[in-house]
């Protein structure tokens, strides 16, 4: 059984692909059990389990939440963010999809913010401001979650920056907003609320928002998870694209010793194309009644 359970669509978040066409492509894959985990929306779920049902594949309702860890010996009280997966809920959940919404009117109002921000710079450079009509446009080339990223892909399209990696270094780091925190109690309790499961996503990848930019050592890693955050989730992404073989077979032994779910997916975004590169075990599948 090929399983997939971490994949981004262009319908709900910031992936590159419609439904459609990932569908088409596990398919192709030959992945038979597939969630997709777009972030802060279940947008895309109702057309996502047609399309399962339509290609005979199993299919867990998901979601990617960035929660907003602080403590005072791992953290040293500063603001951390770590992300973590929702699966098996109910997608009509109403405390869920408020809480959702309104993550998603922030992240609109912090990007007006910061478009503000970055004008006040552009007025010192004597570079013509960014008007309403570009935030307009910047917003219309949004699928799913407005970040930092398609304003940096607009900064780039007038000109004025060569690559996102120069529109962060020049205006988006020292332009930034603090986002809506979303506690991992509040997300614990939406997603359990919503009767689904609650998942420590990548532990360990290096160059995502995991407990890796908090804590190097998976034995570190582990602790923090034992007293920071037990009571509140039910299982660990033991499998992900940016884990090494190392990680995953620690993980899966910690999540056992703890009696946690371990799961796991490639976190494709369609850029590349990775979506069932994860050798994700049977026994995932089994956890949840398959």
């Amino acid at each position: 059984m090929t399983i997939d359970l971490h994949i981004h669509s262009k319908n709900g978040s910031d992936g590159r692909w419609l439904l459609p066409e990932i569908f088409a492509e596990a398919a192709r894959r030959g992945i038979s059990f597939i969630s997709i985990t777009d972030h802060d929306s279940v947008q895309s779920q109702n057309e996502a389990q047609e399309l399962a049902c339509k290609y005979r594949m199993r299919y867990i309702t998901g979601v990617e939440l960035n929660v907003t860890l602080t403590h005072p010996t791992y953290t040293k009280d500063k603001a951390v963010s770590v992300d973590f997966l929702g699966y098996g809920f109910d997608i009509d959940d109403e405390p869920l999809n408020l809480k959702l919404k309104a993550l998603r009117d922030y992240r609109e109002k912090r990007a007006e913010q910061i478009l503000e921000n970055i004008n006040h710079h552009f007025r010192k450079e004597g570079i013509p401001e960014l008007s309403h009509k570009d935030m307009e446009t910047i917003q219309a080339s949004v699928d799913g979650s407005f970040g930092r990223p398609h304003i940096a892909n607009y900064l780039i399209k007038k000109g004025i920056v060569a690559t996102k990696q120069e529109a962060f270094n020049r205006y988006l780091v020292k332009c930034d907003v603090p986002k809506m925190r979303l506690s991992l109690q509040e997300a614990s309790m939406l997603i359990r609320g919503a009767g689904g499961k609650l998942v420590l996503a990548h532990p360990n990848d290096p160059n995502g928002t995991s407990l890796a930019v908090v804590v190097k050592s998976l034995a570190e890693q582990e602790e923090m998870i034992r007293e920071v955050m037990i009571p509140l989730i039910d299982g660990i992404e033991c499998w992900h694209s940016r884990h090494d073989e190392f990680t995953s077979s620690s993980y899966l032994e910690f999540a056992h010793r703890m009696s946690l779910i371990a799961t796991g997916g490639s976190d494709c975004h369609q850029q590349p194309v990775i979506m069932g590169s994860v050798a994700v075990p049977d026994c995932v599948a089994e956890q949840f009644g398959i």
